[in-house]
């Protein structure tokens, strides 16, 4: 029996509060419910809080592992909002969900007081997309808590990240950018088996750098003994590959899904729950190591 790469690889946990996530013979799914109305893919579409808390149970319906709730659009160019509109956006549809899905909730936040807020209304994990650096007190919002981290690399704001971004080695500065986000968070108190490390595809990279990131996985993975988030769902350098617009990028995302499970991600992070899941069960089934 041949063994694939995927199922060769360390079995790493994260512990988000009180959930222990593990990937299994495919990665952990982690659906994204956006609450705002200016986000690159599905603005606007769940900015009630009743349509808001209804895709939520339709992702943990279809299978996602993770629900991740944003109130703050991080496309290209788009603009801050503020504390209390953000907290008015994602608050609610939290204590609306906690009760009703048995799955981790986690808050895709750059601000320690809506982190801090979420956490108090139920929310388990913290998905901060500036690996805690555009806010000096969330290092210690996260601390007094029990919620798993994930820590993203950005190039930039979303304002400027896509101007024109550089990097003489993108895989090594990612990875090094990571490790001192790692490092951080141990100095203050925080216990590894916490920690995520997401490498940030299209936040600050054009289109080649992410290719080069996706290529890459297992590295950055081994390199920093972490579980990784991918984050590659409809964006914009599937539009290199394939020419199309976001709308029609779904067989795009299902192929990267699939690369990314070969190579050892430990989650994904996606809009598409159902389709991405149904795409890695049945690339599982057939994969060598079910082969004999």
């Amino acid at each position: 029996m041949i063994e694939s790469a995927a199922q060769s690889w360390k079995t790493l946990t994260w512990v988000c509060g009180g959930h222990q996530l593990r990937r299994g013979s495919i990665p952990l799914l982690m659906g994204i419910l956006n609450v705002t109305p200016d986000s690159f893919s599905d603005g606007g579409r769940h900015n009630q809080l009743q349509d808001a808390i209804a895709q939520g149970l339709k992702l943990a319906e279809d299978g996602a592992d993770i629900i991740d709730i944003g109130g703050e659009s991080t496309r290209p160019g788009a603009e801050p909002v503020s504390l209390e509109d953000e907290l008015t956006r994602t608050i609610p549809v939290i204590r609306g969900l906690v009760d009703r899905v048995r799955i981790p909730i986690s808050i895709d936040t750059t601000k320690s007081e809506v982190a801090r807020q979420a956490i108090e209304a139920g929310a388990s994990i913290v998905n901060d997309i500036s690996g805690m650096t555009m806010d000096p007190s969330m290092i210690d919002v996260c601390r007094n808590s029990q919620a798993g981290i994930c820590l993203m690399h950005i190039q930039g704001t979303p304002q400027t990240m896509q101007v024109d971004p550089q990097y003489n080695d993108v895989v090594q500065e990612v990875v090094e950018f990571l490790r001192g986000r790692i490092e951080a968070c141990l100095r203050a108190g925080i216990s590894a088996d916490r920690l995520c490390v997401d490498p940030g595809i299209g936040f600050g990279k054009s289109a080649d750098h992410n290719i080069q990131l996706l290529k890459n996985v297992e590295r950055i993975r081994n390199e920093l003994s972490c579980p990784i988030l991918i984050g590659h769902s409809r964006k914009r350098f599937l539009a290199k590959i394939l020419g199309r617009p976001v709308e029609e990028r779904l067989a795009g995302t299902l192929g990267v899904s699939i690369a990314m499970a070969e190579r050892g991600a430990d989650l994904l992070r996606i809009h598409d729950v159902q389709a991405v899941r149904d795409t890695l069960i049945a690339w599982q089934t057939l994969s060598p190591s079910k082969i004999s």
